[in-house]
């Protein structure tokens, strides 16, 4: 059994350890975890690694957030995955810094990687994990808060979250959608930082 883990985020030094690209951060550790090296290949860098009898490809698309659908649908295509066992890791602007949901589809809640997948694969029926980075942001300041670099402290909590979400990943693979939502979701929430308390409309 194969599965295609995308890992959203924009390529480039400026981008790397930002709020946005917390899908790349996740798949390196979990390449780093399971001894896997990414390659530089057509629309992403990708790697794989097996574990349980299951093949895990990981695709960090090359294609700027906002046209991530090609690498998608280029890699389903390639490695013969169905969408059924696809999972995406992507920020999310509505969820308290560190707080993991799971889902089996929905929305793009206003994420254009999200956004240009569903155009793509013309479908929002795949499974996905959103990591919340908070929205500690004055109005008007949303850009360059997803696309800045992490506190010292939101840094030391995400890197604990990061964990737990790469063993969502493997569950999702072994276990299965239902199972894995059934014995994360109930533990996914982060514990608060103060940062989570200021309001997007504050000036």
């Amino acid at each position: 059994m194969k599965y295609l883990i995308v890992g959203l985020g924009n390529i480039g030094e400026e981008y790397q350890n930002t709020r946005h690209n917390i899908g790349f951060t996740v798949l390196d550790a979990l390449a780093n975890a399971s001894n896997a090296f990414f390659e530089d290949k057509r629309y992403g860098s990708v790697t794989h690694f097996r574990y349980k009898g299951r093949t895990f490809v990981l695709l960090k698309p090359s294609t700027y957030m906002n046209l991530s659908g090609f690498a998608v649908d280029y890699w389903l295509k390639k490695e013969k995955i169905e969408v059924a066992n696809m999972l995406v890791v992507v920020d999310d602007l509505a969820l308290p810094t560190g707080t993991i949901r799971m889902r089996p589809k929905g929305s793009t809640g206003g994420h254009n990687g999200l956004a240009h997948i569903n155009t793509i694969l013309g479908t929002d029926n795949y499974a996905r994990i959103r990591v919340g980075i908070g929205n500690n942001f004055h109005k008007g300041g949303q850009k360059d808060y997803v696309l800045g670099a992490w506190t010292s402290e939101e840094k030391k909590l995400i890197e604990e979250r990061v964990e737990i979400v790469a063993e969502m990943i493997k569950s999702f693979g072994t276990s299965g959608l239902e199972l894995t939502m059934t014995c994360f979701n109930k533990n996914s929430k982060a514990p608060s930082l103060p940062s989570d308390n200021k309001s997007v409309n504050e000036s």
